[in-house]
């Protein structure tokens, strides 16, 4: 893995862009837009950092885009990794999901404090020169014909008008932002209120499972977080006919759950050896499931908890709005650069809107049969669920449906697809690979490495997949491969240049073949068997096209042009 440093990109000379909110989202948007050089000013209204863990669950795919932004170091020294799910129906085992199988280097959900994952990404856009303006509140904007308008207010209480290029509303649930464009936030309160505590527990499970227990006094789950401390989330049944208005009355009255209260909870539904000795924090909350009906709005984005909120179940919140901020950031930077069309915007809503619909389908029935004590429901649970988790293909797919691995824009009009031998199609996720460079930017000189490790998300990727010849024997030699040799196939140089041409400054051209070794997964293996072909890798580590050469270069450059750069498409062929 190359060095955890940030590479650096010119800033533009264009008006910031402002994000109000600077939580996870806002953070990962600010990270994305700094890296592209876009300068931007990240607000929030909170006086200080939040202290408490809230969010706990990181996927895979989100510690994937950490590793390409070069940040995921310090969140595997210091989270905690869980490599097995468990069901439990009345304290008997319905269903076990490893995740050891995944192809990643990443086949666990890391758990660590929403607190720590803000600290550390916080540390990180500094490095960038960007800092989080503390005690900043939105107080109003609107947008016209001469642009965007913001008022800020910081904490002595002074106004400041601000003109931004585009404003990014990722400022939670009750989102400033939202509700001053009148977005509909659609969907349902449930009637039941939810606890949260953060315990010391002595259990008689590895620490690298956790628990999800469905019974009929309600769910219980049980998150590892290391040295011994568990995360314990748990409903509070509405009594018959109470409204969300009554959960809402309960929820105040209840007050921060007690140690007392977690112990209750613990001998009633997981009905297995768990001692909680200590209470570190707590908390409640009600059960909301609603979703922005639109994410822009001119120049105005949502994202993460203003664009929707939804079951904790499934560990899905803070990682679907870190990866929406990511898919968002080098569109508006590609805008702003003045070499994309506004319609590569609108694509923002077009790919994320139909992930939030799913995330949001899935959490609510996963938490519906948890909590079901009778009817179709709790018998999918007990017996129709066990069967399908014992069925190879449905719990690969449920172990990449978790994971986040499985999201994918193929139907997003920013895919190019050709058919190849294997591989990833356009918008499915760029995997991971042990590859050897023949030839890159920047003058680098042929090597073994890692395909995250060439992607920059401030720039595209244009991967050329070439076979060895036969005088490159790169097990025995690699020492001895030469630029003569990376540069011996005429299609792809030609194709290289024209990428260029069409996205100069914007795309970084690797030439890549299979590194000959058993200790990784190998470029064949993740990207077919079709050689020469090109893979062309958008920002956010999605393939955007791919393809054949010389017979699909044409194709590739007018699909460019088109969509991310400046000149107008080109004729057909």
């Amino acid at each position: 893995m190359l060095a955890q440093t940030p590479n650096r990109h010119k800033v533009l000379d264009v008006p910031p862009v402002l994000i109000a909110g600077a939580g996870p989202t806002g953070l990962a948007a600010a990270m994305s837009l700094s890296r592209a050089g876009i300068p931007v000013r990240l607000i929030d209204k909170a006086p200080e950092p939040s202290p408490w863990s809230r969010a706990i669950g990181i996927q895979a795919r989100t510690l994937e885009l950490f590793e390409q932004h070069r940040l995921v170091e310090p969140f595997l020294e210091l989270g905690h990794r869980a490599r097995v799910a468990n069901l439990y129906s009345n304290g008997q085992r319905l269903a076990r999901l490893d995740f050891d199988p995944l192809q990643t280097r990443y086949p666990y959900l890391l758990f660590l404090d929403q607190s720590v994952t803000e600290r550390l990404m916080t540390e990180h856009l500094a490095s960038f020169g960007v800092r989080v303006e503390r005690g900043v509140e939105l107080m109003r904007f609107r947008q016209g014909s001469a642009g965007l308008e913001a008022a800020l207010r910081h904490r002595n209480g002074a106004e400041e008008s601000i003109r931004p290029s585009y404003l990014i509303g990722a400022d939670g649930a009750h989102s400033t932002v939202r509700h001053g464009l009148d977005i509909e936030f659609i969907g349902k309160t449930f009637e039941q209120t939810f606890l949260l505590a953060d315990l010391q527990v002595d259990t008689e499970w590895p620490d690298d499972e956790f628990h999800i227990f469905a019974s009929g006094e309600g769910i219980a789950t049980l998150f590892p977080m290391g040295g011994g401390r568990a995360r314990l989330i748990a409903d509070k049944r509405a009594t018959s006919g109470a409204t969300a208005d009554d959960a809402a009355k309960s929820l105040e009255e209840m007050g921060a759950p007690t140690l007392d209260d977690c112990r209750a909870i613990i001998e009633r539904r997981i009905h297995h050896r768990v001692t909680a000795t200590s209470l570190q924090w707590s908390s409640c909350f009600h059960l909301n499931n609603r979703m922005a009906d639109q994410l822009r709005s001119g120049r105005i984005f949502l994202a993460g908890d203003a664009a929707h909120v939804h079951s904790p179940a499934g560990a899905q919140g803070m990682n679907t709005g870190i990866q929406e901020a990511f898919n968002l950031g080098w569109k508006i930077a590609r805008m702003l650069a003045g070499v994309a069309p506004d319609r590569l915007l609108d694509t923002y809503h077009d790919e994320r809107h139909p992930i939030e619909r799913e995330v949001l389908r899935q959490s609510s029935f996963m938490t519906q049969m948890a909590a079901a004590e009778h009817g179709p429901m709790k018998l999918i649970r007990d017996h129709v669920m066990p069967a399908l988790s014992a069925i190879g293909p449905l719990r690969d797919a449920a172990r990449r449906t978790v994971s986040e691995l499985s999201i994918q824009y193929r139907r997003s009009p920013l895919t190019l697809d050709r058919s190849l031998d294997g591989g990833p199609r356009a918008g499915d996720r760029a995997p991971d690979a042990w590859v050897h460079v023949l030839d890159g930017p920047l003058g680098r000189a042929p090597g073994v490495g890692c395909l995250f490790d060439l992607h920059d998300p401030a720039c595209f990727s244009l991967f050329l997949l070439v076979s060895p010849s036969p005088e490159d024997d790169i097990a025995l030699a690699p020492a001895t491969l030469t630029i003569a040799h990376a540069v011996r196939d005429k299609d792809l140089d030609e194709l290289a240049v024209l990428v260029e041409e069409v996205l100069p400054n914007t795309v970084r051209v690797w030439r890549i073949t299979d590194n000959d070794s058993d200790s990784a997964r190998s470029l064949t293996d993740a990207y077919g068997r079709t050689r020469p072909c090109f893979y062309l890798v958008r920002p956010d580590g999605y393939v955007a096209a791919r393809g054949r050469a010389p017979s699909d270069t044409q194709a590739l450059l007018r699909h460019c042009e088109t969509w991310f750069g400046s000149t107008q498409p080109r004729g057909e062929e």
